[in-house]
């Protein structure tokens, strides 16, 4: 029995639960913010997409711990994964992934919409071709590849329930987009050295620390942008536009300290941290906008 359970342990750890989740929430928040706005909700509709979206993203962070193994060897924080520390071969993960991806599609193929599943397709292969296999090692954009893919949930999410692009949709990626920048620029900041061993051109690595708060202060500010949008388009009421307000007030002046800060690793945390009070906040939001004044 302990066999069986550290397996499924092992397994479990593969698709990166706290990515995953991550991922998830955002698609929750997507899914709540469409059925708010049109004011129906569709329980097996919700279910068919979480469950869907979940295994897709799940096969993908896989097939990502497979790409990234040589790295995550000469990383402190990742050197323990299950393919990097040999727990389990490169075929049983990517056969786990492979089986997870297939299944989570022919879900969303069966129960969404075409739209759910085009977004899940290129969400795939960006994260785990364009971004980990390629662009993450060779370029300082790879934040750019890997921002795109992370925005996707929450579209599959939105998307699933309205069957349509329009302006939610665009202001629900480029949050996310944004979003991601302050968010793994503030990891690369104080996990530098261990990027700087690996070899991946991380933009603290690349261009300095100074550059890369400057880039995360710009970035910030066009993530609270563009979550405030979405009322005066009609898709949400200003109880949400003045929750937003409010923790994107917060953000920026954490932000705007950084600029000035003489301990950046420790300002990185504490926006590191403070980026994940945000990505809740913002999915409470959402789920509420639509339904309160």
């Amino acid at each position: 029995m302990a066999a069986s359970r550290a397996s499924f342990s092992t397994y479990y750890q593969l698709t990166k639960p706290r990515v995953t989740y991550g991922n998830i929430l955002t698609g929750i928040g997507g899914f709540l913010l469409a059925a708010g706005h049109v004011k129906h909700f569709d329980a097996g509709l919700f279910v068919a997409t979480i469950v869907g979206m979940t295994l897709v993203v799940g096969a993908a962070c896989a097939l990502n711990n497979v790409f990234d193994r040589d790295i995550d060897q000469l990383m402190t924080r990742t050197k323990n994964r299950a393919v990097a520390s040999g727990q389990l071969s490169v075929r049983r993960a990517t056969s786990f992934a492979l089986v997870l991806g297939t299944t989570g599609m022919v879900i969303l193929s069966l129960w969404t919409n075409w739209l759910v599943v085009s977004i899940g397709i290129i969400g795939f292969v960006v994260y785990v071709w364009l971004y980990g296999a390629l662009s993450k090692r060779s370029s300082i954009h790879g934040t750019l590849v890997g921002s795109i893919s992370g925005a996707l949930p929450i579209l599959a999410g939105y998307v699933s329930v309205s069957n349509q692009l329009d302006t939610a949709a665009a202001l629900l990626f480029l949050m996310l987009f944004f979003w991601q920048f302050p968010e793994f620029y503030s990891i690369a900041i104080y996990r530098r050295q261990e990027y700087k061993a690996a070899g991946v051109p991380v933009m603290p690595v690349v261009k300095g620390v100074p550059v890369t708060v400057l880039q995360i202060f710009i970035y910030t500010a066009l993530f609270v942008l563009s979550t405030l949008l979405l009322t005066p388009f009609g898709y949400t009421g200003w109880c949400y536009f003045i929750l937003m307000g409010i923790v994107g007030l917060r953000w920026l002046q954490l932000g705007w300290q950084g600029l000035h800060s003489k301990d950046p690793d420790g300002w990185a945390r504490r926006m590191f941290h403070f980026s994940m009070i945000v990505i809740l906040v913002l999915t409470i939001g959402l789920a509420l906008g639509p339904r309160l004044p």
